[in-house]
């Protein structure tokens, strides 16, 4: 029998069906690398929304439980000190020493803080110069429709409209917190606000 029977055709693939391939598979693999990242960029934001909110209503529980407990200062100073919209400075034990500690949160730009000054001597002084400081929020976008810090007087209803500037310091009975964040700064603006209020138990009159 002739050898040539028995040979094989032998093909190869010609530069178009190449090109064709490897085009098929650039776009697969982009396709596929465009997902991952979608699900993985949808993840981080996602994780990231949650946790801001959880870190908002985290600081709201903080803040309505030592204004709950707010009282007298240590030298005789009444229990809320200062009253702004972005601001606000009150005494509370919240070590339970039997000294009340000034407590002061206030915003600056989309930051806010927590100021704690502990009173020293006899009789007590509050140092500013001793005030330790500490972030507790960043992105706060609260704006003049949406302060920081809302006060009340002892006639609230709960549709009682917000006492008018300038406060009496000495009439306020319930403080109202509302914390206005950007929940994903990374992303197009996610805005919510969170909000909490407490009476003054110490202060109550007819609350």
């Amino acid at each position: 029998m002739c050898s040539w029977l028995f040979k094989k055709k032998i093909t190869g693939m010609t530069l178009v069906e190449v090109l064709v391939t490897t085009s098929i598979l650039v776009v697969v693999m982009i396709a596929v690398g465009t997902f991952q990242y979608n699900v993985l960029n949808y993840n981080r934001s996602t994780q990231i929304r949650l946790t801001n909110i959880q870190d908002a209503t985290s600081i709201l529980k903080v803040i309505a439980r030592e204004l709950r407990a707010s009282a007298i200062s240590a030298n005789g100073s009444y229990a809320i000190n200062a009253a702004a919209t972005s601001t606000l400075t009150f005494f509370a034990d919240i070590d339970s020493d039997g000294l009340p500690e000034q407590l002061h949160y206030f915003l600056t730009g989309q930051t806010m803080y927590r100021g704690v000054i502990k009173p020293i001597g006899s009789p007590a002084v509050y140092n500013p110069a001793q005030e330790t400081l500490k972030i507790i929020a960043t992105g706060v976008v609260n704006s003049s429709t949406t302060p920081l810090f809302e006060y009340y007087g002892s006639t609230y209803t709960g549709t009682s409209t917000a006492m008018i500037y300038p406060l009496v310091l000495t009439s306020i009975r319930l403080i109202k917190t509302n914390i206005t964040i950007d929940t994903d700064p990374n992303k197009s603006p996610v805005i919510r606000t969170f909000s909490t209020q407490a009476a003054l138990r110490n202060l109550k009159d007819n609350l």
